[in-house]
């Protein structure tokens, strides 16, 4: 019968286009989220070494490298949301590794995020390394306050009348 799909073949189209739908939708929302974030100078990351127990806070400025133990660790990009949506930081980071006599070694390279760290995380033995916060950055700008079009009359405020 030259109408008649198998089961099989109609799985895998009916997988294949809501395997598109996703990605388009995600894509779309991904895009406009992206669009809202709000760029800053400045990470502020927290690192574990293993060994000690010892937490350790810095501020990592975007494009610098910062030392924590043997890793190297550069901030590319630093992104924060809006104040108006869902708190979320953003940090494309870079981590080496430099041990003494030998080469630098690229341990990490990827997004971090503040709300999700174990998304992509950094895989080492000794450190870990986590993004808390975007810092600093132009704040987003308020909307003018309107003046009135006519002056209110002396010793009258604009507010409620009295009763």
């Amino acid at each position: 019968m030259p109408g008649k799909v198998n089961g099989r073949g109609a799985r895998r189209c009916c997988a294949l286009w809501f395997t598109g739908v996703v990605l388009a939708v995600a894509g779309c929302v991904a895009s406009a989220y992206a669009a809202e974030m709000i760029e800053a100078p400045s990470a502020q990351l927290q690192g574990l070494d293993k060994i000690t127990a010892r937490v350790s806070q810095f501020d990592a400025p975007v494009g610098a490298t910062v030392r924590f133990g043997n890793l190297s660790i550069v901030v590319r990009d630093c992104r924060r949301s809006s104040p108006e949506e869902r708190p979320e930081n953003a940090a494309f980071v870079e981590i080496y590794e430099t041990r003494p006599g030998e080469a630098k070694e690229r341990l990490f390279s990827g997004w971090m995020f503040s709300s999700s760290p174990a998304l992509s995380a950094l895989d080492h033995a000794v450190y870990d390394v986590n993004l808390l916060a975007c810092k600093g950055g132009a704040a987003p700008s308020a909307p003018a306050a309107a003046t009135p079009s006519t002056p209110a009359p002396a010793g009258r405020s604009r507010g409620k009348t009295p009763r």
